[in-house]
């Protein structure tokens, strides 16, 4: 394995080092620090534009030394040594990069302990994260330089259109006049023209209802949000409204996971039953028209054992099924708000350690942390979709939609 310098020479880690770190019990934390110690070394090497004890007339500055540094991973707590130059001028972006949600969650728990709500478990967690302890001016000063890079991220203009978004709610305990209240944080995920995928906007509300999430949308659009062709969420009565009358020229893609959930309402209680299953792959036809006819089957299949929901699918499955109205490849991407639930599920592990914020500040700055972190993985990795198929797919006469 190497690492590229600066002129084209490398260092090597030899096939016995890279096998005595892959069968240690921290492989992955072990591999994963020597890789991160490499990019720390190669970053000084290109700001001092010379390798180590390397003699040329375009260096910059000489080394001097290192300092210890740790950073928090998901595969544990990684010691770092940093490179240091004469003239004090090295820096990097490693660590804010990644630990930007850990920075979050550490100013939420220590303001937790300033404000004497936190408990010894607080302050563990706390050290555990950081390696040492923080002084109120200290995470006064970190929440303040956060607060103002989420902002401006939260608030950059839209310039790009988004033809495909997914919005969806999850609910956070805050603490308000030493009462514990849950709070509303609204989230709208984008797939732009590039395929990828992007964090549009993260923001708290007092409760999710069709205001709510109207002035959220409206906000997004002030800030550019255009181009929308398919909005996904589930069948929140308030969402929905607010997605038709802020976005009138989008289609409404109603979840159908959480349709199908929805469905067992209208089953006996702990009946185990094959309909389910069978209307489940309704929605892996190629499109609606064969959708159609296996849910005109279906109905008559079923119509006798279970009236009632036979009765409330065919008034409301045609909610389900607006993905059909893109290219195929694209189906199993946008017929669900998986893609949110997912970051959902991240925030939740996170949030979990805090349980009740001491402020919406608090909450807001490690959920919008935690988003942004995600957003720009994202936007390193290789396209999500393929859009190309979607210019395809418009560039056809609109086929007729059966009622």
């Amino acid at each position: 394995m190497t690492r590229p310098k600066r002129n084209d020479e490398t260092i090597q880690v030899t096939k016995q080092d890279l096998m005595r770190m892959l069968t240690e019990d921290d492989a992955m934390k072990s591999l994963l620090q020597t890789l991160l110690q490499e990019v720390l070394e190669a970053e000084m090497d290109e700001a001092l534009r010379a390798g180590k004890n390397e003699r040329t007339s375009g260096r910059l500055g000489y080394r001097s030394g290192h300092y210890p540094r740790t950073l928090v991973t998901r595969v544990g707590k990684l010691e770092l040594r940093v490179p240091q130059d004469r003239q004090g001028r090295f820096s990097t972006e490693l660590f804010a990069r990644y630990q930007r949600s850990e920075k979050a969650l550490v100013a939420a728990l220590m303001q937790m302990y300033v404000q004497g709500v936190s408990t010894r478990r607080v302050k563990t967690i706390t050290e555990e994260l950081c390696g040492h302890e923080f002084s109120a001016s200290a995470i006064s000063e970190l929440n303040v330089k956060m607060d103002e890079e989420l902002r401006r991220f939260m608030s950059r203009r839209l310039e790009e259109p988004y033809p495909y978004i997914i919005l969806d709610a999850r609910y956070e305990r805050v603490r308000e006049n030493g009462v514990g209240q849950s709070r509303a944080v609204l989230i709208t995920l984008g797939i732009g023209w590039d395929g990828r995928r992007h964090v549009l906007a993260v923001e708290l509300a007092g409760r999710e209802s069709a205001s709510s999430w109207k002035a959220h949308l409206l906000r997004l659009k002030e800030r550019g949000l255009h181009g929308v062709q398919l909005a996904v969420s589930d069948d929140h009565a308030g969402l929905k409204r607010a997605i038709m009358e802020a976005l009138p020229e989008a289609y409404w893609q109603r979840c159908y996971v959480h349709f199908l959930r929805n469905a067992l309402d209208y089953l006996p209680r702990k009946q185990a039953d094959d309909c389910l299953v069978e209307l489940r792959w309704i929605y892996d036809r190629h499109d609606a028209e064969e959708a159609r006819r296996d849910l005109a089957a279906w109905l008559s299949r079923w119509q006798d054992k279970h009236p009632k929901l036979c009765t409330w699918v065919e008034a409301n499955i045609d909610e389900t099924f607006a993905f059909y109205r893109l290219p195929r490849a694209h189906h199993k991407h946008l017929k669900s708000t998986n893609l949110l639930e997912r970051l959902n599920q991240e925030i939740k592990r996170r949030t979990l350690l805090v349980r009740i914020f001491p402020d919406e500040a608090s909450c807001l700055r490690l959920v919008q942390a935690l988003a942004v972190e995600t957003h720009e993985e994202w936007v390193d990795e290789n396209r999500y979709l393929n859009m190309d198929l979607l210019r395809e797919h418009l560039k056809r006469p609109p086929q007729p939609q059966a009622a």
